[in-house]
């Protein structure tokens, strides 16, 4: 059975090689990802999930393929911490978080014609608080480009994180026992041969 990724997120092709899953093609969905007025996190990250699937399953090049799509948000209360459009949104991002607790939900989605499967799942993060200095050392990184809420777990923004509650690869953008549970049901076979930590 052949595997589509509907995400150009290196992350997440990482986080799949590591339990031996390699898609055979990665094709990336151009859907609109603005939030609905009055959308909350939850409903949000699985909406963008099933309607990546769906336009990537509705491509040609994915006819007859199992097709996976995630989407990660970031949230703070209700409000939906997107990815950072400049330096200005990052710090605002990291100030807000800075000290509190928020929480990181990712909607995954699998689609077979017209078959789907769905997860949701969620990870409380809390922040310490970050000095003035702690977040223009990380805005000069440049670690946070692209990433949903401003931070990297996976990177330099370990460091700001004391505690996590739940799954770690969920805030990384991919959670991993959902995702292989789901591919196993959709008859694709986990090997868990991917490169030893």
């Amino acid at each position: 059975m052949r595997l589509v990724l509907a995400s150009a997120s290196p992350r997440r092709r990482d986080l799949l090689a590591s339990i031996g899953v390699v898609p055979d093609a990665v094709l990336p969905a151009d859907i609109d990802e603005t939030p609905r007025r009055t959308e909350l996190p939850r409903p949000y990250a699985q909406r963008l999930a099933r309607e990546k699937a769906a336009a990537v399953a509705a491509r040609p090049e994915a006819t007859g393929a199992l097709v996976l799509a995630a989407d990660t948000v970031v949230a703070a209360g209700r409000r939906i911490l997107g990815k950072p459009e400049n330096e200005a949104e990052a710090h605002a991002f990291l100030t807000l978080l800075s000290g509190r607790r928020h929480r990181v939900a990712t909607g995954v989605a699998l689609r077979l014609g017209d078959r789907e499967w769905t997860r949701l799942v969620e990870t409380q993060v809390r922040f310490k608080r970050l000095s003035d200095a702690e977040i223009s050392a990380y805005l000069r990184s440049g670690e946070w480009r692209g990433k949903a809420g401003g931070y990297a777990i996976q990177g330099i923004g370990a460091a700001f994180v004391p505690a996590i509650n739940g799954s770690y690869t969920n805030v990384v953008g991919l959670p991993l026992t959902e995702t292989a549970g789901l591919l196993a049901g959709a008859g694709l076979t986990v090997t868990y041969e991917g490169s030893p930590a």
